[in-house]
């Protein structure tokens, strides 16, 4: 209920977000951006029961894997040290091909759109290296591209809650609306940062991010009656014993 829920708030987000980007000078990639938006449409309705098959453990570890990666890079690139900054991971004339783009780009969203589905987490922090490793693209773009993805992906999200009856419309109607001016601000503040500056805050993030799922996977693997269970202090055993 509190995935779809907040799934289903995300819409505001999204719409504001992408609205702002695109109104105040930010850019936005559409040769990319289309086939991730078509991809992520894929991946919301259909692929989120595949990947719901898979492990938790094992999404949650290649999240992992992603987010760590993502957070070295732009630190590298922030300290001027990544010899691949601002350049794609692929070559121009690949870039430069339709028969490329298309097809990779409208995987790359079913994977996204599949992953956010699933897990409601990850969604920004897949999009956003995708563009930035792949094509190139700088963070603003990336993230305003990123926004626009997600925009078609939550409606869908929000289709496929609400009529499972896991979305609460009423409490996803108030966060959207709270969630408007924070979502312009948001996009406001993002474009008015050096791009160094942002690409520290979002390694932060994303180390900050890696680190949360590093803590939860290590817990789960802690046996639950453990958890449960709290230690009692020496020499209270015989006490406890005997109740």
């Amino acid at each position: 209920m509190a995935h779809g829920t907040a799934t289903t708030a995300n819409i505001a987000v999204c719409v504001i977000g992408a609205a702002v980007y695109a109104l105040a000078g930010g850019a936005v990639d559409l040769r990319a951006g289309t086939g991730l938006i078509i991809g992520g449409i894929i991946g919301g309705f259909f692929g989120a029961d595949i990947v719901s098959r898979l492990p938790d453990r094992v999404l949650r570890l290649l999240f992992i894997v992603v987010v760590l990666v993502t957070a070295a890079k732009l630190s590298l690139d922030a300290a001027g040290l990544d010899p691949l900054a601002g350049r794609a991971a692929v070559s121009p004339a690949l870039l430069a091909s339709l028969w490329f783009v298309v097809p990779v780009t409208v995987v790359a969203g079913i994977v996204i759109g599949a992953w956010a589905a699933a897990l409601g987490l990850g969604g920004g922090l897949l999009a956003v290296p995708a563009l930035v490793v792949l094509f190139g693209a700088d963070l603003h773009t990336a993230a305003g591209t990123s926004l626009l993805l997600f925009v078609p992906n939550s409606v869908v999200g929000a289709v496929v809650h609400l009529r499972r009856g896991t979305a609460s419309p009423r409490i996803s109607g108030y966060v959207g609306l709270g969630a408007v001016p924070g979502a312009a601000g948001g996009a406001l503040l993002a474009l008015a940062l050096d791009g160094v500056v942002l690409g520290v805050a979002f390694a932060g993030f994303a180390l900050a991010m890696g680190a949360r799922e590093i803590l939860l996977l290590a817990r789960r693997r802690q046996p639950a009656a453990d958890r449960r269970r709290p230690v009692p202090p020496v020499g209270f055993e015989p006490t406890l014993r005997r109740f």
